[in-house]
């Protein structure tokens, strides 16, 4: 996913600056890195860290006026600016179809392996405000859920 993201920057002549997170501790001075590397946004990707910190990384975020987007859902609910990923609530469901095949017979290994297809955007104009940041209403009306 790096080299993605970085491929992505070059096409777009954005610099990445990459802030490894692995553990609590490392949050702050990840956010001061950011600082003083004069990040303008922040993207937060996957791992375990994020998952389970989410509240303190908004909090940074917001501390040091620094726009994010989330994988899930969860994070603007939380206080965080916006979100784009799949759909938490579509992926449960899809889980709980796999579980009732096993419960009635289907072997785990001769179940296909599905990829998400339902993807929501969610921004909080809340958050938004807190670091005033005003989203276009070009991106609210592309929005699935917007946070007022």
């Amino acid at each position: 996913m790096r080299q993605q993201l970085e491929e992505a920057a070059t096409a777009l002549k954005l610099r990445l600056q990459n802030l490894d997170v692995r553990t609590l501790n490392d949050l702050t001075s990840a956010f001061q890195a950011a600082n003083k590397g004069r990040a303008e946004a922040l993207l937060a990707v996957t791992s375990f860290v994020l998952i389970s910190h989410q509240k303190r990384i908004v909090e940074l975020a917001q501390q040091n006026r620094l726009p994010a987007i989330y994988p899930w859902p969860e994070f603007v609910q939380t206080g965080g600016l916006m979100s784009y990923g799949a759909s938490s609530e579509d992926l449960f469901r899809r889980a709980a179809t796999y579980v009732d095949k096993i419960l009635k017979g289907a072997k785990p290994a001769e179940l296909p392996v599905e990829q998400p297809t339902k993807f929501e955007f969610l921004v909080n104009l809340k958050a938004a405000k807190q670091i005033r940041l005003t989203i276009p209403q070009k991106v609210l009306s592309r929005a699935d859920r917007v946070i007022k």
